[in-house]
């Protein structure tokens, strides 16, 4: 399985003394870096013996993860259509950062809404992708993969919706429509771009139920005004550690390998996707953010700032200037959705 190392340029030192049951190999294709002391972005790989130690099986992060055959396309009526015709509000907001040259990520919204007769909720389809590779293949690798996630998904969830045929029992469930496109995401990105590669973070929401889907380091958070919770789980050497015992959170946050993946798009020809589904109370909000956010700012600032904006937009402009204020040592994307009291 391929490691990638989104850190500038050291050479990072294999963990130490990792033990955990051995985990099946593939043959690892590294991003080749960029030469040059002045690379803005650098990839390498960590060695397979430095990782045969450490498992890196897919593990459930949530009870929520769907299981392939959970839930059809919803009937309409489980879906709010929008309370006392509020609406589904959202921000959005990319930045290169202070140091990077280019920006990798890619972020995508869409949101659509239907009135008349017939009654039909809210559809919304959100994508933070942040790309790696040397030159600009980072940059190609995500846009690329944001691109062909909303066109997969749009026309296997929306265009079924307007045809009214969401409650066809032969159609996938969501969480399979979100996989496959991940997962054609995953074959483009392989052959179009051979040496990038992307972590996708993607979220269908039809009224009150948000579906996510991911890969790599990317995150979920689910906001409400007294609490935040990640929802997805980083697919990082340092998180399998923890999940290992062998680190804590407070070493990972710090560790020389904190970077490093062990699940992305575009390395290998098959590629595990997370999917989770949440129903969103009223109020509530879901944030996607590419780690140039989550790893300057802790969660509870997070939350503080979600809570204090007067607006979804305003908070992701709020957000990323905090980031950047911090040094933004990497490009930094947020987006943030509303979802009506």
């Amino acid at each position: 399985m391929n490691i990638l190392r989104r850190i500038f340029g050291v050479e990072a030192p294999p963990p130490a003394e990792v033990t955990a049951p051995p985990a099946e190999t593939a043959e690892t294709k590294p991003l080749d870096p960029l030469e040059g002391p002045t690379a803005p972005l650098l990839h390498d790989r960590v060695s397979e013996e430095s990782i045969k130690t450490v498992e890196v099986e897919p593990v459930l992060a949530s009870t929520n993860i769907l299981d392939g055959h959970t839930r059809k396309l919803p009937e309409l009526d489980e879906a709010v259509t929008g309370r006392n015709g509020r609406r589904i509000t959202y921000g959005i907001k990319t930045d290169v950062g202070q140091v990077r040259q280019n920006n990798q990520d890619a972020v995508l919204s869409f949101l659509a809404t239907f009135d008349s007769a017939e009654r039909q909720p809210e559809f919304g389809l959100f994508v933070v992708a942040d790309g790696m590779g040397g030159h600009h293949d980072g940059e190609k690798a995500s846009s690329l993969a944001a691109r062909v996630v909303a066109r997969h998904t749009s026309s296997e969830i929306y265009l079924p919706m307007l045809k009214n045929e969401e409650s066809d029992a032969d159609r996938p469930t969501i969480a399979e429509v979100l996989r496959q496109a991940i997962q054609k995401a995953n074959e483009e990105v392989s052959v179009t771009v051979p040496e990038g590669g992307t972590t996708v973070t993607a979220v269908a929401i039809i009224g009150d139920l948000a579906y996510i889907a991911h890969v790599g380091d990317s995150r979920a958070y689910i906001i409400t005004q007294d609490s935040i919770e990640q929802v997805t789980r980083d697919h990082s050497l340092v998180q399998r550690l923890i999940e290992l015992d062998q680190l804590t959170p407070a070493e990972a946050a710090d560790h020389p390998q904190r970077n490093v993946l062990y699940r992305a798009i575009g390395q290998n020809e098959h590629v595990d996707v997370d999917a989770i589904t949440r129903r969103l109370t009223a109020n509530s909000r879901l944030l996607l953010c590419s780690d140039g956010l989550w790893n300057l700012i802790p969660e509870e600032e997070i939350r503080n700032t979600v809570i204090g904006s007067p607006s979804p937009q305003q908070a992701c402009e709020t957000l990323v200037k905090l980031a950047n204020a911090r040094g933004g040592p990497d490009n930094i994307s947020v987006i943030l959705i509303k979802i009506p009291e």
